[in-house]
């Protein structure tokens, strides 16, 4: 039973900026079940949903009954959004009695969008069985400089236009079977030679060779209805020499949302990357991701950030009007989402579908003929 706002002590516009800052975040847990601590936590928080690792996982049964519990944590009326990196190749996190999927760039390397098709319908069967409504793919990355660490082969293809139409396929084929597809990592994370995780990477192009390159797989995302879109904590000089895309409103508002027309959720990658974390304080990063119009925040782990992103985000509200009507419109987009792939759903396929047989028939094809 909810307490009502009154005897919790608080006023109604402090209890709706709450939701609202619960509403922007995702958040992971620390292991294969909810303990105490964390139960508390998330009634606390409020959040939009979860993502899973795999620390998470013990086996795909577990990991259905995990999401349902997750599930049962928020509130009815803000359907929680389950997510997990199912890439495929070096990228996935649930293995033991799933199928195996290959790295994207084998797909790339077939040429044939309908076999695209059908891995992107296979994957997204799978986890949705396992109780998921978000896979963090398709990587949209071009895979441009040989010495990135971080991208190689989750990207589709060397060439921006064969990304693109494998990224248009994957993500119509992905959200048809009702499983919101993710874009990432905006503008393009495919010309680093550093890793985000452990230190800013710097792309110093002009922005006709990042329009041209970069950019392009994600017009195509854009034009194939995408539901959510990642961003990169990269520095892109040529677009704004200050901050990285995730902090950057002439990169998100003023090219993804204004110049391609993108009006679905922008989530932040990791808040914990090195990226970003000390090297800029946390609430100079919400503010100027929120005027970015960032509408969710990913914090993966650190229960400490999870709340001090809360409370920040609370605090945005609370001091600005602007940050509150940011807010208004991140939860606007957020329920839009929700209703376009929510209501009505398609009920989930059975277990059973992992590591099927035609599952297994599928991967094989795709391995004889894209295996580099």
């Amino acid at each position: 039973m909810s307490v009502p706002v009154e005897a919790r002590g608080e006023t109604t516009s402090l209890h709706e900026r709450k939701i609202r800052a619960g509403q922007r975040l995702l958040i992971g847990i620390p292991g294969p079940s909810v303990d105490d601590a964390t139960r508390a936590l998330i009634r606390e928080l409020r959040p939009a949903g979860f993502i899973l690792f795999s620390r998470n996982v013990e086996e795909p049964g577990q990991v259905l009954e995990l999401n349902r519990e997750l599930a049962s944590l928020v509130p009815d009326t803000h359907p929680a959004i389950l997510s997990v990196d199912q890439e495929g190749g070096r990228v996935q996190r649930v293995k033991d009695g799933a199928t195996r999927f290959p790295p994207l760039r084998w797909l790339g390397n077939c040429e044939d969008l309908d076999l695209t098709r059908r891995y992107a319908e296979a994957l997204a069967d799978e986890v949705s069985a396992m109780g998921f409504n978000l896979n963090w793919a398709p990587v949209a990355d071009v895979d441009s400089n040989p010495a990135n660490p971080i991208i190689g082969d989750r990207s589709f293809h060397r060439s921006a236009e064969a990304c693109a139409a494998h990224v248009a396929a994957y993500v119509e084929a992905t959200q048809a079977r009702g499983v919101l597809a993710c874009a990432k990592h905006f503008p393009g994370h495919g010309d680093t030679a550093t890793d985000s995780h452990l230190t800013l990477p710097i792309v110093e192009k002009d922005p006709p060779d990042l329009e041209h390159c970069e950019v392009l797989p994600f017009v195509a995302a854009v034009r194939a209805q995408v539901a959510t879109m990642m961003t990169a904590h990269v520095l892109y000089p040529g677009l704004d020499e200050h901050v990285p895309a995730t902090m950057s409103p002439a990169i998100l508002d003023g090219i993804l949302r204004k110049r391609l027309g993108y009006d679905g959720l922008v989530v932040s990658d990791d808040l914990e990357m090195k990226a970003v974390r000390g090297r800029y304080e946390l609430l100079d990063q919400l503010t100027r991701a929120c005027q970015a119009t960032v509408d969710l925040f990913l914090v993966c782990s650190d229960q400490k950030l999870q709340v001090e992103t809360f409370e920040a985000l609370v605090r945005l509200q609370e001091e600005d009007p602007g940050q509150q009507k940011l807010a208004e419109d991140a939860m606007a987009r957020l329920l839009a989402t929700r209703r376009r792939f929510f209501l009505d759903a398609t009920p989930a396929p059975e277990l059973s579908v992992l590591d099927s047989s035609a599952h297994r028939e599928l991967i094989d094809l795709v391995r004889e003929r894209g295996q580099a």
